[in-house]
């Protein structure tokens, strides 16, 4: 038997595995985008939580694509919630420099409360 056979009929390659020909298939290839914090968190909930659109990104070669624009959205989101969140409590560069520590204190509590309404629209849906 030959290993490796190509069929007309659907115009796939066939390659003989044991006692049966399995089909040649491959992933069409993707441009590489980098993909920060936010697509790795989004990626790793549609692993877990949304396997069927996972599978039809990936075997579409649309997942890197997807997880790179929703990456930038939701990092575009997080800097227009933090400016808008400390504009609206009033914290400001005179505030920073007069006492440090609340400054600190009153943003980390403005960037965690930024997180949670990204994760809930766009990274955990």
């Amino acid at each position: 038997m030959e290993k490796v056979i190509y069929d007309e009929k659907n115009g796939l390659w066939y390659e003989l595995q044991g006692d049966y020909y399995i089909p040649c298939l491959k992933l069409p290839e993707e441009e590489q985008q980098p993909i920060g914090v936010w697509g790795q968190r989004h990626l790793r909930y549609i692993k877990q939580n949304r396997k069927v659109l996972y599978l039809n990104l990936l075997t579409s070669g649309k997942l890197n694509r997807y997880l790179s624009d929703l990456d930038k959205q939701a990092e575009e989101m997080f800097a227009r919630l933090v400016n808008q969140m400390a504009e609206r409590e009033g914290i400001t560069e005179r505030l920073k420099a007069d006492n440090q520590m609340e400054w600190v204190g009153r943003m980390n509590n403005i960037r965690s409360r930024a997180i949670e309404i990204i994760g809930k629209e766009l990274i955990y849906t």
